[in-house]
């Protein structure tokens, strides 16, 4: 486990901006129909491969933990942002919220049934991913699932590129370089949606979908 020169400023920058963030972006799973329906197919992959707990990583304010509580799941959630923890927290009391690094996470070797990370992957910067990915496989039990979104670069032969971003620098990924990291460190892909972005998105990016499970 390592932790990323990258994260101090990362973490700044969305304190600063959490709770104009929770404003925007806390109903998005509303007008996303798709991303609903691969959220279910991941809950009920995870309930089939043995309902141990589920890690949002990179949670925010915590709406999409609380999505997957309602799904049915062990979900609790997982930020580098103390000011997004508190107010996951205030949202959703019920429900588990820790301060955490994705490359660092307080979690035993094997012990979740299943990883989201939702855009939570973005300001990873590329000398950094096969770290990060690594810490995802290792907390992952044999069969675990995993749902990793990003933006997907335009041409699979470039791997990464850096774009604009509103609060901190960011890149998308070619899906293939990312399932080929994910399979370095025993996760396979099982299947990938790339989503084309709406004539009113602000970011004309595909978006990624990626489901994989760790192997035996």
């Amino acid at each position: 486990m390592v932790e990323l020169d990258s994260l101090p400023a990362t973490r700044d920058a969305y304190d600063a901006v959490a709770r104009r963030y929770a404003q925007l972006f806390t109903d998005t799973l509303h007008d996303r129909p798709l991303e609903r329906a691969l959220l279910a197919a991941f809950a009920e992959s995870v309930r089939a491969s043995g309902d141990g707990e589920v890690a949002d990583l990179g949670c925010g304010p915590g709406h999409v933990t609380a999505h997957l509580r309602r799904l049915g799941l062990r979900a609790f959630g997982v930020d580098a942002s103390p000011a997004m923890i508190g107010l996951a927290q205030e949202a959703n009391p019920e429900l588990r919220f820790e301060v955490g690094s994705m490359a660092a996470l307080d979690i035993a070797d094997g012990a979740l049934g299943g990883v989201i990370s939702r855009f939570s992957i973005i300001h990873t910067p590329p000398q950094d991913l096969p770290a990060v990915v690594a810490e995802l496989a290792r907390v992952l039990a044999v069969g675990g699932h995993l749902l990793i979104s990003c933006y997907a670069t335009d041409d699979a032969a470039i791997p990464t590129q850096s774009f604009d971003h509103s609060v901190v620098t960011a890149y998308r990924w070619s899906p293939d370089h990312l399932a080929g990291l994910l399979y370095d460190v025993g996760v396979s892909e099982v299947a990938r949606v790339l989503c084309r972005p709406k004539p009113t998105d602000k970011r004309q990016f595909q978006e990624l979908q990626l489901l994989a499970a760790k192997n035996a």
